[in-house]
């Protein structure tokens, strides 16, 4: 079985690009894509013969799409999204109930997806009313009462 891989070397490097393509489409993130790329390189060098000249080019090919190509693939990709905010930023405008009374320029908590964070607001809002979250210091949020 050995000799007929290191005779028919080709074969295993398409079997490296097929899998890694497989694995691409299921990550989307292209970074697998660029393993494919070098496996592409490598498959083109199996007629010279030599096992670590294959790897070789892998290698570098493999580097080089991770570093030059990925970064440009990215950025073209999502040329016109904008960012999607996450963690406590992904709260801003958001509806909440009151999980515990907030005074005036006090603290108090607010649930929101069943979450509980600490709140604050200017005026008094009692427990089980509606807010919308209007600001944030570090984790602490400053609604509104809607």
């Amino acid at each position: 079985m050995i000799d007929y891989l290191s005779n028919n070397l080709w074969q295993v490097w398409a079997l490296i690009v097929i899998a890694c393509i497989v694995l691409e489409m299921f990550s989307g993130s292209f970074f697998i894509i660029c393993f494919a790329v070098g496996g592409i390189a490598a498959l083109c060098t199996t007629m010279l013969g030599d096992a670590y000249l294959q790897l070789a080019v892998f290698a570098v090919v493999s580097a080089l799409s991770i570093f030059l190509v990925r970064p440009f693939a990215l950025k073209c990709i999502h040329l016109d999204s904008e960012p999607v905010p996450s963690n406590a930023d992904a709260l801003m405008g958001r509806e909440a109930t009151v999980s515990q009374d907030i005074p005036a320029n006090g603290y108090g908590r607010v649930a929101i997806d069943g979450d509980d964070w600490k709140a604050t607001a200017s005026a008094d809002i009692a427990k089980g009313s509606k807010v919308k979250v209007v600001g944030r210091e570090s984790i602490i949020l400053t609604v509104e009462k809607l």
